[in-house]
């Protein structure tokens, strides 16, 4: 059963976990929703716990307005997940959620809070800048480009009172990663895995490469078959390199 979404709208607990050794913050795609998480709770649970993040105009926060920005999506997670940081944590983000979770890692380091790891999936590194303004497209273009990317639920956009619905949040989530702006700084202490589709045209190999500049620390690459959403065919291999990641970080970390 997840958290009260009164008491904690930002953060959803499919499988709570009595003394959880390690929490995976997951942070969803443009357009995504905490639910898409789901079914990684269900298969990390009880090894991991998951706190899966609910951006505001989706689902249970329809009604609330979407945040156009990066750095503020950065600052109200990063908020939401004081509670939890007492417990030793990673981050996992697709697409806009990558950079995202960037963007959160640096938070909570400037915090004294040193992630476990940032998973970093189907998205170029900060760096690599691409002067992309799908946001502005109409309607009828907007919602082409996002099924030309073939995500799991993009058939939900044929219904006319869903597409209604969900228009708002996702030119919301798309304003945000196109006017995002990379600010060069100091890299993260905390290890990143890049993982990417061979084919996907969103963020090319050598792009999320790219992450490598972004840590002082470990750097792994993983490409899969596939495009954008390749972790809807490659999730349990995708599940493994988490486990894997982490079982090792954790247990360096309590010194086992």
């Amino acid at each position: 059963m997840a958290d009260n979404a009164e008491a904690q709208p930002w953060i959803r607990r499919y499988h709570p976990i009595p003394d959880v050794p390690v929490n995976l913050v997951c942070l969803p795609h443009a357009g995504g929703s905490a639910s898409y998480f789901f079914p990684v709770s269900r298969a990390l649970a009880p090894r991991v716990g998951v706190l899966a993040v609910q951006y505001p105009g989706r689902q249970d926060r329809r009604h609330e307005p979407g945040v156009p920005s990066i750095g503020a999506l950065a600052d109200a997670v990063t908020e939401a997940l004081r509670p939890h940081t007492g417990t030793p944590l990673a981050i996992f983000g697709h697409s806009m959620g990558a950079t995202l979770g960037f963007e959160v890692a640096l938070r909570l380091e400037s915090a004294g809070v040193t992630p476990l790891a940032l998973f970093a999936s189907g998205r170029r590194a900060p760096s690599c800048h691409r002067d992309e303004r799908y946001h502005l497209l109409g309607d009828r273009e907007f919602v082409a480009e996002i099924k030309s990317l073939s995500g799991a639920n993009t058939h939900l956009l044929d219904d006319e009172e869903l597409l209604a619905t969900a228009l708002p949040a996702l030119r919301s989530d798309y304003r945000a990663a196109e006017t995002y702006r990379y600010e060069p700084g100091p890299p993260l202490h905390c290890p990143i895995h890049a993982l990417v589709g061979e084919s996907d045209r969103k963020a090319t190999v050598a792009e999320a490469g790219a992450w490598a500049g972004h840590t002082t620390a470990e750097f792994t690459l993983h490409t899969y078959p596939g495009g954008h959403f390749y972790l809807d065919e490659q999730a349990p291999r995708v599940l493994d390199v988490i486990t894997r990641a982490l079982t090792a970080r954790h247990l360096s970390n309590s010194g086992k």
